[in-house]
């Protein structure tokens, strides 16, 4: 892997030193940094590797992102310097504004969260939307009698699943996920889910019946409640700052045992109390716990020997907190005026 690192950054500078114009460059980015590019497939690959090689060769990639990234805007700006002073110019002339397209806030939020988790090691995995009734509640420990189950909350399908005995739906939560994957890679398991899910919800400024996830779930020998304390203060270290600090409050998650919500320092008071945080100084942003043995029996692991952790985070939620969002309607709402804030 890591001569492969060292190949695609020698192919990189190579065609970097060969771009003389902005179509060039548009091209070198395309092959190299763009989301199907090079370098893109290059971290998708990791996921392929055992846990100490990902952690080993992750930083190894992001340290390689960072470094194709700077000198790709370094010859950018070399170019636009250039471009400038060969042309001949009017600075009395009105400028051209030319519309630049933005990425929805819930899309900045997952990327960043990508990135760190990506770092840390973690495979980025994704999942079906329209899900088993088994694997949304049944393998998760929830049981029939469960509320989250009732037609109130969830979006059944009306169509026929003749090859399960179990209803489809469309998926409440990332964590089916947490099954397909430990069934597909087994232990150890280092991985995180984002994604999009959908709940019978009546909507309002603070409700929404389609919404996004990103949680993470960890499987290894000797896993315990200090793992989690500790990846749950990085994260919030990283989107709230380094003087963030976490506190962790027992809830039950039939999923997880013993269960907790983190809460973190309201950023934007730093903890002193303001309206945000209800002038408690802290924000409920993650659920999280260990994960509980009939899951991991669910996913074909065996709990004797191996324990694991599990954590979640509203996306949407995040990005309301960073952006200061006040209707979370506004996501999905398709208004220009809202995108082009950020």
């Amino acid at each position: 892997m890591k001569d492969k690192l060292d190949q695609l950054r020698q192919e990189f500078l190579q065609d970097l030193q060969q771009v003389h114009n902005q179509t060039t460059l548009h091209e070198l980015e395309l092959k190299f940094l763009s989301r199907k590019g090079a370098l893109s497939k290059m971290l998708h690959s990791l996921k392929e590797l055992d846990l100490s090689a990902r952690q080993q060769f992750g930083k190894l990639a992001n340290n390689l992102k960072i470094e194709l990234q700077n000198k790709f805007t370094e010859k950018e700006a070399t170019l636009n310097i250039n471009q400038t002073h060969s042309q001949n110019i009017d600075p009395t002339l009105p400028g051209f504004n030319f519309p630049q397209g933005h990425f929805n806030p819930i899309t900045l939020m997952q990327n960043k969260l990508e990135d760190l988790f990506t770092s840390l090691g973690f495979m980025v995995l994704d999942g079906p939307e329209l899900e088993s009734e088994y694997f949304n509640f049944t393998a998760l420990n929830i049981p029939a009698s469960h509320p989250a189950r009732d037609m109130q909350d969830t979006f059944y399908i009306d169509y026929p699943n003749e090859h399960q005995e179990y209803d489809l739906l469309m998926r409440t939560q990332t964590s089916p996920m947490q099954i397909r994957a430990m069934q597909k890679y087994g232990a150890p398991l280092r991985a995180i889910i984002p994604g999009r899910c959908f709940r019978n919800e009546a909507t309002d400024s603070r409700h929404e019946h389609t919404f996004y996830q990103l949680e993470g779930i960890v499987i290894d020998k000797k896993i315990n409640f200090a793992h989690l304390k500790s990846f749950l203060e990085i994260v919030g270290q990283e989107m709230f700052g380094a003087k963030t600090k976490l506190r962790m409050r027992p809830k039950f998650f039939p999923f997880v045992e013993p269960g907790n919500n983190g809460e973190y320092t309201c950023f934007l008071c730093q903890g002193k109390g303001c309206r945000v945080c209800k002038y408690t100084g802290w924000l409920e942003i993650v659920g999280a716990g260990l994960v509980h043995p009939r899951v991991l029996e669910a996913g074909g692991i065996d709990p004797k020997i191996y324990s694991g952790l599990a954590f979640g985070f509203g996306l949407n939620r995040l990005a309301m907190l960073k952006y200061n969002i006040d209707d979370v309607r506004l996501f999905n709402s398709g208004d220009l005026r809202f995108l082009e804030q950020f």
